[in-house]
């Protein structure tokens, strides 16, 4: 198990789209942050925790995920994400 592999595509101070590629077995873990996070799953099988609420996700699904919501996942399925910030995670940078 490995920490999945991390991609700025673009970001502006408003911003930042990233680039997480997983192989099954990786996780993120549990974490929050003032950000609004969108994700949209590229490809691969995931389990998310949101905040307490457990659910997978596959190819084409998105959600969102709250400022301040404590989240984290599981790799099912070795595939990639795509996870929008608002504002930018200067942090990442």
């Amino acid at each position: 198990m490995t920490d999945p592999v991390r991609t700025v595509l673009a970001h502006s101070p408003d911003l930042m789209v990233v680039r997480f590629a997983f192989d099954a077995g990786d996780r993120g873990a549990p974490h929050s942050h003032p950000h609004v996070q969108s994700t949209y799953v590229q490809s691969g099988r995931y389990r998310f925790t949101v905040d307490g609420r457990d659910f997978q996700v596959g190819p084409g699904d998105a959600f969102i995920i709250p400022s301040g919501a404590e989240h984290g996942c599981e790799c099912l399925e070795g595939g990639v994400l795509i996870d929008s910030f608002t504002p930018r995670r200067d942090d990442f940078l």
